[in-house]
C-alpha cells in the first residue's frame, strides 16, 4: 500500500460525503486505502460508508478526545508508505493527490508536503506560515491586531511578502491536508493529544524541522477547502465568552509551556 488517506469526522457526515466522492473520482496512479474516524459524532456517518463506500475502513473511538487523537487512530490503523492527513472539507482536483505523492516520493529529505489551499471562490487561503513570536495569536484573535505593530507581525507570520504561487520550503503548514511519510511518524511521533485543538499541526511541523526534514508547499497541487475562519474579537470580553479563542490561546499557552526550553521562537 503506498497511501492511506485518514479524514477525520465529527459532526460532518455531508462533507465526508462529498470529500470522499472527490477522492474516489480523483487520478491516484498506486494503491491507496482511505480511512474515516469518527469521534463519536452520532451523525449517521457510519450508515453512510456502509451503504454508499463500502471500500472505506471505518473506526469508531467512541468519544470526542480532539483532532490530534482522532487522526492518532487514523495513522495507527494505516498501512501506507505514506500517510494523508485531510480534513472533511477537504475537496481534491483530480491530480491533487497524486501531485502531491509524486513530489515527495522521490526526496527522501522532505518530512512533509502540502497543496494550496483554495476557498470556495477559488481565493488564496492562507496555509503555510513562519513561526510564532510570542504575540501572533493575540494579534489575530484579539482587538490588538488592529494596530500596525501586530499588522506588520502577522504579515510575517503569513508570509505575504510572498504570492504563494511557487513551491518552497516553509516552517509549517495548516495541518488541514498533510502528506507525511510514514518512517517520518515513527521517528518523530505522531500528534500531541495534550492539543484538543489548535497547535497540534505547529507542534508536529516542530518535530518534523527538528529532525532536519523538509516541510514543503507545493503550490502545483491545489485543493478546496471550505474552512471558516473565526474572526477576532474586539473586546476582552469577547475573548472570555469566545470558547474557540479560549482554546486557541490555551493551546498556545500549552505549546510555549512544551517548547520552553527549547528556543523555539
Amino acid at each position: 500500500m503506498e497511501i492511506s488517506i485518514v479524514i477525520l469526522n465529527y459532526k460532518m457526515k455531508g462533507l465526508v460525503k462529498n470529500c470522499l466522492q472527490a477522492i474516489f473520482e480523483s487520478q491516484i496512479s498506486v494503491p491507496f486505502e482511505v480511512i474515516v474516524v469518527d469521534n463519536d459524532s452520532q451523525d449517521g456517518v457510519e450508515q453512510l460508508i456502509k451503504e454508499k463506500f463500502s471500500m472505506v475502513r471505518f473506526i469508531q473511538t467512541g468519544k470526542n478526545e480532539g483532532m490530534g487523537s482522532g487522526n492518532n487512530a487514523g495513522i495507527k490503523a494505516s498501512t501506507g508508505k505514506y500517510v494523508l492527513i485531510m480534513n472533511p472539507d477537504i475537496f481534491v482536483h483530480a491530480d491533487s493527490i497524486q501531485k502531491m505523492y509524486d513530489y515527495i516520493n522521490v526526496r527522501s529529505d522532505v518530512g512533509l508536503v502540502a497543496p494550496r489551499l483554495l476557498n470556495a471562490d477559488k481565493s488564496l487561503q492562507h496555509s503555510c506560515y513562519r513561526w510564532y513570536n510570542y504575540l501572533t495569536p493575540l494579534y489575530r484573535r484579539t482587538f490588538l491586531g488592529k494596530f500596525k505593530f501586530a499588522q506588520k507581525d502577522v504579515d510575517r507570520f503569513l508570509m505575504t511578502d510572498w504570492d504563494h504561487a511557487t513551491n518552497r520550503e516553509v516552517d509549517w503548514m495548516q495541518g488541514s491536508c498533510w502528506l507525511v511519510p510514514k518512517k517520518v511518524f515513527n521517528e518523530v511521533g505522531v500528534f500531541d493529544e495534550n492539543f484538543f485543538m489548535y497547535f497540534e499541526d505547529t507542534d508536529l511541523c516542530r518535530r518534523i524541522h527538528n529532525a532536519k526534514y523538509k516541510i514543503i508547499y507545493l503550490a502545483t497541487s491545489e485543493v478546496l477547502h471550505l474552512h471558516r475562519r473565526q474572526s477576532a474579537d474586539n473586546n476582552v470580553l469577547g475573548v472570555i465568552l469566545n470558547k474557540l479563542t479560549r482554546i486557541h490561546i490555551t493551546s498556545w499557552i500549552r505549546y510555549l509551556w512544551k517548547w520552553r526550553e527549547k528556543n523555539v521562537l
